[in-house]
């Protein structure tokens, strides 16, 4: 059997340890609504999007221009049966250096199909992977959420 866990995986020019500290300035990629330090190994921030979505998430691993882990403690969200589909899952920011270029590989272990917030949850780390976090580290300037919302879905779930 094979792991159905969400990954996506993108490279840029800058350096593993660039790309690392992006990593970790999450309200510079994800979301501005994050309190207390997010690259601080064993200690937990606190996320929140409007009433829709709230977690917080212990950094379990911080290997410099390397991983990055996350330990997903308490989770909810207000548009699925079950609320707390996250908790107990981990997020991984891998980087490897490949043909001169900087890999960043994130995994999202036990976000899968058979979760009810699999197509929203994939849409999101898309937006905020693919593009604020690439772009954080590419550019120096991400696009984190705000307070409004980024896409499609999660524009359909705040209205």
């Amino acid at each position: 059997m094979t792991d159905q866990s969400f990954t996506t995986a993108f490279t840029v020019e800058q350096t593993p340890d660039a790309a690392f500290a992006a990593i970790n300035n999450v309200r510079g990629w994800w979301s501005e609504d994050i309190s207390r330090p997010t690259d601080q190994a064993g200690q937990a921030f606190k996320y929140r999007f409007h009433d829709i979505h709230r977690c917080e998430i212990r950094v379990t691993e911080l290997v410099p221009g390397k991983r990055v882990a996350w330990l997903v403690l308490d989770n909810y969200f207000n548009f699925t049966r079950d609320d707390t589909e996250w908790t107990g899952t981990q997020i991984v920011f891998d980087i490897t250096r490949k043909d001169g270029l900087t890999e960043v590989r994130v995994t999202h272990l036990g976000l899968v199909p058979e979760y009810e917030c699999y197509d929203a949850c994939t849409n999101g780390w898309t937006t905020y992977v693919n593009g604020s976090l690439r772009d954080l580290i590419m550019t120096g300037k991400g696009q984190p959420n705000v307070g409004e919302p980024m896409n499609e879905t999660e524009r359909a779930l705040a209205s």
